[in-house]
């Protein structure tokens, strides 16, 4: 399937006379007048196997998007290094993977990728800000063969790293799309909230939205029981310009959200417990699913709104023993190193330490705000009852339990000693919150001088 079709308008071609399957300059994204620099790796080329010069060329078209401060866009399918020229396309990939490395953090990376992607071309899958997922794309580090190999277990290659397997079991795809137009065209919605590179702000679209808009809808949102569920995405769309989101890796860990959008005309990164699903407890996918939002918010200067709703860290011995405690470290590093502005909304629930790492103000943030049905506390009423007078009988702990909501399940407490700056009428939520990031967008803090941070990975 050649990519050439699909690739936008080509305004400068680099190393054009190479020859392989990779080809790559300065275009304009299809439909639109945004500037990248674009990789084209043609499956149609000996599979799209990279050999030395392939690989060269990304590695220049990585280095272009630098120099201009550009988003490099790479569209790939690969079945690999090219084994006819044998280590010499091995240290090739090696040179790519290294200038994308370098790009991160600096201008946006993203790759599409529509077909086979195998082995060293699957990794730069994972060195991406974001990827988009063709329906017929397969990516994969060991392939069938060596898997049943080694395991036992037959697997087609759909079964072990098709577009589902990536956007609800590994958290590798973060968008999906028919074909590689569709892509593009994601590639192009998910930029619009992106500064072309780290030194600038995102884009303003102003919006006739008002900031001043009233969401009366929000008052009724939450169910009657401290149980029951909604969608937390209706939240964002009654906060955001005209009720449009763009969610990344919908699918994966679901129980918690994570969409740019816009307020007031300004793109922000939304992170979000979502009540639908496993309560909006955060266990190691949802850690490692904010965390990388977060950084990928404060690298591109994107502010952050963080919606809160949450009973706490999902128990059990096998998130233990895989790593629990330095996955969810992952959510709060990333917090703690953001420098963008950030607002912290509480809606329900905000127990213990799910609490503290969805952004309180402990973790940094700059204004929090809370809903009256905001419950504050180390724990819910059943559990602390059951803590601190399990030799009670069942009539006086109901009685105590009681008398725990009235007095600690609520925003007051929080926000006698400081940790809650005001608490709202939910009917006022896009106003307080457009308020907010708008006093925010004057923000600097000086960076801490320093090679880079040593965070849990």
């Amino acid at each position: 399937m050649s990519t050439s079709s699909n690739a936008g308008t080509p305004l400068l071609s680099l190393r054009a006379g190479v020859p392989g399957g990779t080809r790559a300059g300065l275009s304009r994204l299809p439909g639109t007048d945004r500037k990248v620099v674009l990789v084209s790796v043609d499956e149609d080329v000996r599979r799209g196997a990279l050999a030395a010069a392939d690989s060269e060329t990304v590695a220049a078209a990585a280095a272009m998007a630098l120099a201009q401060r550009l988003p490099l866009v790479v569209v790939l399918a690969s079945s690999g290094a090219d084994i006819v020229e044998g280590v010499a396309s091995l240290d090739g990939w090696g040179r790519a993977a290294r200038a994308l490395a370098g790009c991160s953090g600096i201008v946006p990376v993203v790759v599409v990728t529509y077909g086979l992607a195998v082995s060293g071309p699957a990794l730069l899958l994972g060195m991406a800000d974001a990827v988009v997922m063709t329906d017929a794309a397969v990516a994969y580090v060991s392939g069938p063969a060596a898997v049943r190999e080694w395991t036992g277990q037959r697997l087609a290659p759909g079964e072990l790293g098709g577009q589902r397997v990536h956007t609800r079991s590994s958290g590798v795809a973060a968008m999906v799309a028919a074909d590689v137009g569709g892509a593009l065209e994601e590639v192009a919605a998910l930029l619009d909230y992106l500064p072309d590179h780290a030194d600038c702000e995102p884009p303003y679209w102003p919006s006739g939205d008002p900031r001043e808009r009233s969401t009366p809808d929000l008052r009724d949102l939450l169910p009657m029981t401290a149980t029951g569920s909604y969608d937390v995405r209706d939240v964002v769309r009654e906060v955001a310009d005209d009720g449009e989101l763009l969610e990344l890796r919908a699918a994966w860990a679901p129980q918690l959200v994570t969409a740019l959008c816009r307020i007031d005309g300004f793109p922000v990164g939304v992170v979000a417990n979502q009540p639908q699903s496993m309560a909006g407890t955060l266990d190691i996918a949802a850690s490692q699913k904010g965390a990388r939002f977060v950084a990928f918010c404060d690298s591109f200067n994107v502010p952050l709104l963080t919606l809160v709703d949450t009973p706490g860290f999902m128990p059990g011995k096998d998130l233990e023993w895989r790593g629990m405690i330095r996955h969810g470290a992952q959510l709060v590093f990333a917090y703690a190193e953001a420098t963008v502005p950030r607002v912290c909304l509480i809606l329900r629930k905000a127990f213990g330490g799910a609490y503290i790492v969805m952004d309180s103000k402990g973790m940094g943030n700059d204004i929090c705000l809370a809903w009256p049905s905001a419950q504050v506390a180390v724990m819910g009423a059943q559990g602390a009852v059951q803590i601190l007078h399990r030799r009670e009988d069942a009539e006086t702990q109901a009685r105590l339990q009681v008398e725990y909501e009235d007095r600690y399940l609520n925003p007051y407490v929080a926000a006698e000693r400081g940790f809650i700056d005001e608490v709202i009428d939910p009917a006022d939520s896009r106003r307080a919150v457009a308020s907010a990031l708008r006093l925010l967008s004057t923000k600097r803090e000086k960076l801490v001088t320093r090679k880079h941070g040593n965070g849990p990975l």
